[in-house]
């Protein structure tokens, strides 16, 4: 029996799991994969959540992550807008940064269980069943932290309406500022690139799905599409791609989630994603997990939880947290993915206040 069960080993739960387990729970993390490995992700965590990492010794300090202090952004047809960033940044693969946070788990007496899919979880009589292939677990308590989309997720709202979108990752080895953010537009999606430890780069975009449709593969697609922005041409040209091939994920959707579902609680991703173009998808799944963490264990006494008022805390506080900076992002990102909206988006972020005001509409308060 355990006091929480995580599903899902990403930012989110392995945060969740460091901080329940430091204070005394008994807690077990289920991730579908083995540490390390990468993820389609925009690798950029803005120093909102830097002073919560170092209080708590999460901040991987010794893996030399990149300070980014500097945003540039470019429209279809090659104009630019440049900003500093006045919170700024750092820098850091999801290969290495999850493997850190699994190695803090399991310093902090988490049970991880490695390349365990879970594929039910259920409710009886007050306690929760959570079924892999082989084996059912029995918990107090589910955090639900599965990423964009799992085969949990078929009964949630959200899962009805299909999202167009899909994302690419890539690394690559480039001649790019180490201490920039960029944001290159192109038609019907946006191509994010800033560098992570090492000298190495991420390069991420995000993409209707007609692209690919109508040029059937992905290189074709990013040479017709892509590479009609002049930056992204010369990236793809100038770079020296490390993957093998790139790595994809379909129907990433930010449609609103329900926070609780079946009375398990939603965590990072699962409860609700932000328009990769703000680039703070990391930092919202760190908040998201000390916010939860606090409510479950201020809800802790005598060995039980008091779920009806933790549920309707955490729905509560999270939506008083996320909503507007969620709303936020789907209202930016419709200053992109054309000719035009892309040249009216540079042009607004070259107006110093206006933009600096839209770049904070993405990031949330030190904490």
């Amino acid at each position: 029996m355990y006091d929480v069960i995580v599903v899902g080993g990403g930012i989110a739960g392995l945060v969740n799991s460091i901080l329940l387990s430091r204070s005394g729970l008994k807690v077990a993390l289920f991730e579908k994969k083995s540490y390390p490995f990468h993820r389609v992700c925009g690798e950029y965590i803005s120093n909102e959540v830097k002073p919560f990492l170092v209080r708590n010794e999460l901040f991987p300090e010794e893996l030399n992550p990149t300070e980014i202090a500097n945003f540039r952004l470019t429209s279809i047809n090659g104009k630019q807008a440049q900003l500093s960033l006045k919170m700024g940044g750092f820098g850091i693969s999801r290969f290495s940064f999850d493997h850190y946070l699994f190695q803090q788990a399991e310093s902090a007496g988490v049970e991880v269980y490695q390349n365990s899919v879970v594929i039910d979880v259920r409710m009886t009589d007050d306690f929760f069943y959570v079924a892999t292939k082989s084996q059912v677990y029995e918990t107090r308590l589910v955090i639900g932290a599965h990423g964009k989309r799992s085969v949990l997720d078929k009964t949630r709202k959200f899962m009805q309406k299909k999202s167009p979108y899909l994302g690419v990752k890539y690394h690559i080895k480039t001649t790019f500022p180490d201490d920039e953010i960029a944001l290159h537009n192109f038609q019907d999606g946006y191509c994010g690139i800033s560098q992570v430890e090492g000298g190495i780069s991420n390069l991420c975009y995000l993409s209707h799905r007609d692209n690919l449709r109508k040029h059937k593969t992905i290189t074709e697609m990013e040479q017709a599409v892509l590479h009609q922005n002049p930056f992204l041409k010369r990236i793809w040209n100038d770079s020296e791609f490390l993957f093998d091939e790139p790595l994809v994920i379909n129907e990433i959707s930010f449609e609103k989630k329900e926070l609780v579902h079946n009375h398990i609680l939603m965590c990072g991703d699962t409860a609700g994603m932000i328009t990769p173009l703000c680039g703070n998808g990391m930092a919202m799944a760190i908040r998201s997990a000390n916010l939860l963490s606090e409510l479950i264990l201020e809800s802790w006494k005598n060995g039980r939880f008091d779920r009806q008022k933790l549920e309707t805390a955490y729905i509560k506080k999270w939506s008083q947290t996320f909503a507007f900076r969620l709303w936020s992002g789907r209202e930016i990102q419709k200053l992109f993915g054309s000719k035009s909206s892309s040249n009216l988006g540079v042009s607004l972020a070259n107006v110093r206040p206006l933009g600096q005001a839209i770049v904070g509409l993405t990031h949330g308060k030190v904490f």
